[in-house]
């Protein structure tokens, strides 16, 4: 059985949407398409989750607590729908969008060329993780997570690298949760 085909919305660099396009034709390209990235907190602990081992690029690296691609100007809602579908996470979770961020990176023979809008929100409930999404999950103080992004980096995904310094910047400051 053939699996459906999953679109972006490619977008300029101000995202202004351009037209919808294939997801895997995004990433072989390049094609800027818009994303987004979820942070999820709980006190002073983020929400990682290692990516499943049938993702076709960045497979059990560690990741933000979920992304994905928006294919509406609705991104709180598509982000929430997300969350729900990674996670597990019945209830709508208040999202705040902190900043947006274009980054580029190789993966092999593919390409992450996005424009990511990055959300946080806290929460402190139940986890049901999707196995074809995620292998596993943990809640890492940011304290330890800061260590391991300077010592182990190869552990992460490329837009995590490039997203959590900014994000735990901004944990810190605002004491989001």
């Amino acid at each position: 059985m053939k699996k459906n085909k999953k679109y972006v919305l490619a977008v300029d660099i101000d995202d202004n949407p351009i037209k919808k396009i294939e997801k895997l034709k995004a990433h072989k390209k390049p094609i800027l398409h818009r994303a987004f990235s979820v942070f999820l907190f709980d006190e002073n602990k983020m929400l990682i989750q290692k990516r499943s081992k049938n993702k076709y690029h960045s497979a059990m690296l560690w990741a933000n607590s979920c992304c994905s691609h928006p294919t509406t100007n609705n991104i709180k809602q598509e982000a929430n729908l997300r969350l729900k579908e990674e996670l597990g996470i019945q209830e709508e979770v208040k999202l705040t969008k902190i900043f947006k961020s274009i980054y580029f990176a190789k993966i092999n023979n593919l390409f992450e060329y996005e424009l990511d809008h990055v959300l946080v929100g806290c929460y402190n409930g139940k986890i049901k993780l999707n196995k074809e999404e995620a292998s596993t999950y943990c809640w890492i103080e940011i304290e330890k997570l800061e260590k391991l992004l300077l010592t182990c980096p190869s552990k992460f995904s490329s837009w995590f690298l490039n997203l959590a310094p900014n994000v735990i910047k901004y944990y810190k400051n605002k004491k989001h949760c």
